[in-house]
This record gives structure tokens, C-alpha cells and sequence, in this order.
């Protein structure tokens, strides 16, 4: 299909693209699942490859090349692992949208974020990795527009009554304000949410409680940029949120793209012991005590879309629930990501390279110069 006729696709409205299946009203499931066509760039996974093996989810994904064809297929993974596994404590990683003409040095800020810019051709997709001139908040900005993309993707009010979601911002869990970490609800009962004020929960010693929300059955939220700090007020609202049902029943909450990285440090490893050292290395800040508690809580990775430089070319690390690691690497015209490896854990940067080695892939500078061959 030409590329015109499929970002004209991509760019259709999110209620037209998830319909209700009869079979999720008899289950009274929270998500509805993409109805997938011909046309779509990046094949999504349906109700029969959900419940494949990884191996064939492996032969099904491909890396997203524009903003809609991510929030397709990242909320795809996380309504298959809600249905299909009861997976409602979710982490998710993902790229993030940004300007094409500010991808250089010097910005220290996003422009004022617009949905309908967030779709357009002009955004790149960008690992969140140093090339963030403004830091943790440049990212908050290119992340908040995105999260609400998402949930009004997840939720299934939109489709059912043709009137989207209300979505919440609320940035009190971030204590200092610049952390850049917020919480987005949607609100799809009639009335206020009710807040609860309950919860005990507050920063340090002397911190205010937070207030959190009382989610309804049809209910989401997402916790956006999570730090260490506020793993007990996920805790708080992952355990209210239950109200005596099981936890397959209970409302979706996500973390998304937390600040801890996916990789270990020396601290990181000290601190999965649950020695007195172990404890030590957590409160000098490992993650390894806040990770057991959300592993405690259920939380599991559902989806990570990740990037970096290998060789001179970018990288792509993509994996959902039911799959594999796949590493991608960039084609030469910058066009697309060819798959170069699989790997059932997360690869190493060396494992990355011994892959692109294995598939004769030069670095991009020799390969620009004619040096080696093209990829």
C-alpha cells in the first residue's frame, strides 16, 4: 500500500478503530481489542495470536515507524495482557513523540504539546535518553499527551457511547514539582471520582498525605515517570483499588516508562538481596526493594519499545508479555527496522553488536562511505 493511504489510516480516530466485540461485553471485560485490517503497517495481535506461542509473536511484530502505529500497538499489548492473562498491574516502556526539527542541541524545552501534532508526520520517535536537552520535565511534556492517547484508546467508553473519556492530570504525587512524574485517570461514571484521603500516604516524614482516586470498575490510570518515592503510593492506590475482587477484575494501572532503568547497576544487584547489605544498598538507592514490592503487587511487563546507538545506527529492543527480546536495527534510507536477533532475556549492548556482526551489518559510517556494504 502506498504511504499516503496509510498514514491516512493511522491517523483515524482511535473510537473507530477499537469496536466492542460481543464476546468482551459477555465477559464484561475493561478493554476493547483493535480490530485489525489489511492495511495496518504493524500487524497488532488478535484473539487467536494472543494466545500463540512467542515464537509466532516474534514473526508478528514489527517496530513502529510513526506515533499512531506505537499507541496502536502498545495498547493492543496491554488490553491482549488484561483479557487473556488478567494482567491489570502493568509496566510499560515506550519511545516518545518529538518535533523532527528540534532534534538537535541547545532545546531545552517542547513546544506547548498538541494532540494533533503528536500525529503528524513532522514528530520522530525518541528513546528517552540524553539527546532530552530540557531533562525529566522536556520528557513529562512529550509524555503526558501521549498517555492520554493511550487511555483514550484503552478505554471503553469511547467506542460504546462515542463520547471520549474524561482524563485527570494529577502531578501531587510529584513532591518537588520537577521530578516530572504525574498520575492520568479517566473518569467515566457520571459525578466527581471520590478521593481517597485515607490512604496515609505522604512523602518523608512529615509530608502531606496524597489523595488518591477511587477507581470504578471502568475505570484507568497510569502513573507517568514513576521514581522509587512513589512506589508506596502505588502501592496504596493498587491496593484500594482492589475493593474485596480479585485482582484480574480490578482496574488497569500501569506505571509508565519508570525512571529506574532496565538494566542493573553494582547497587541495583546489592540491593535484590534481602540482606541487612541488601537493605543498605536500597536506601542508598537500589531499586531491587522498590522492584520486589511491585513484583509483590503483580506488576509485570507488558510492553517495552526501547532504543539506542550500536555501531554508528539505531537500535530498536522491542518485546510484549508473550514474546521474546527482538532487536531491530535501522536501514540505511532510515526507512525501516530490520530484525537482526531474538533473545529470551533482555540482550546486552554486546549481544546487540555480536548480532548485527552475525548479519554482516558494518558500522554506518563505513557503510556511508562505501566502505562496507549497505543494510
Amino acid at each position: 500500500m502506498k504511504l499516503n493511504s496509510l498514514l491516512c489510516l493511522l491517523s483515524s480516530s482511535s473510537v473507530a478503530s477499537f469496536a466492542p466485540p460481543s464476546q468482551h461485553k459477555a465477559n464484561n471485560a475493561l478493554f476493547l481489542s483493535a480490530e485489525p485490517t489489511t492495511e495496518t503497517a504493524v500487524p497488532t495481535a488478535t484473539a487467536e495470536s494472543s494466545a500463540s506461542t512467542p515464537t509466532n509473536m516474534n514473526d508478528i511484530l514489527q517496530i513502529p515507524l510513526s506515533y499512531n502505529e506505537m499507541i496502536t500497538q502498545s495498547t493492543q499489548a496491554m488490553s491482549d495482557a488484561y483479557r487473556t492473562q488478567g494482567m491489570s498491574r502493568q509496566i510499560v516502556r515506550i519511545l516518545l513523540p518529538r518535533d523532527a526539527s528540534s532534534d538537535q542541541l541547545g532545546v531545552q524545552f517542547e513546544p506547548d504539546a498538541q494532540m494533533d501534532k503528536g500525529k503528524n508526520d513532522e514528530m520522530k520517535l525518541v528513546p528517552c535518553d540524553e539527546s532530552w536537552q530540557g531533562g525529566i520535565m522536556q520528557l513529562y511534556r512529550a509524555a503526558s499527551p501521549t498517555t492520554k492517547d493511550i487511555l483514550r484508546q484503552l478505554c471503553p467508553t469511547g467506542a460504546t457511547t462515542g463520547v471520549p473519556p474524561k482524563i485527570i492530570e494529577d502531578r501531587s504525587v510529584d513532591e518537588s514539582g520537577v521530578d516530572g512524574v504525574g498520575l492520568f485517570y479517566t473518569q467515566s461514571g457520571s459525578g466527581s471520582i471520590e478521593k481517597n484521603t485515607n490512604s496515609g500516604v505522604g512523602f518523608g516524614f512529615f509530608g502531606e498525605s496524597v489523595s488518591l482516586p477511587t477507581l470504578s470498575e471502568n475505570d484507568m490510570c497510569v502513573f507517568v515517570q514513576p521514581t522509587q518515592e512513589v512506589v508506596d503510593i502505588v502501592e496504596s492506590l493498587s491496593t484500594s483499588s482492589m475493593n474485596g475482587s480479585s485482582q484480574q477484575s480490578s482496574p488497569l494501572i500501569a506505571l509508565l516508562n519508570p525512571q529506574w532503568r532496565n538494566v542493573d547497576d553494582a547497587l541495583d544487584s546489592a540491593s535484590k538481596s534481602e540482606s541487612v547489605f541488601g537493605a543498605f544498598a536500597s536506601f542508598l538507592g537500589g531499586k531491587g526493594s522498590s522492584l520486589r514490592k511491585l513484583e509483590e503487587l503483580g506488576y509485570r511487563s507488558t510492553y517495552t519499545l526501547e532504543g539506542y546507538v550500536c555501531k554508528g545506527g539505531n537500535i530498536r529492543l522491542l518485546k510484549r508479555y508473550d514474546s521474546d527480546w527482538l532487536v531491530f536495527a535501522e536501514n540505511d534510507n532510515g526507512d525501516k527496522y530490520l530484525k537482526v536477533g531474538t533473545s529470551m532475556e533482555r540482550p546486552t549492548y554486546q549481544d546487540v553488536e555480536k548480532m548485527l556482526n552475525d548479519n554482516g551489518v558494518g558500522y554506518k559510517y563505513e557503510r556511508d562511505l562505501g566502505l562496507a556494504g549497505k543494510f
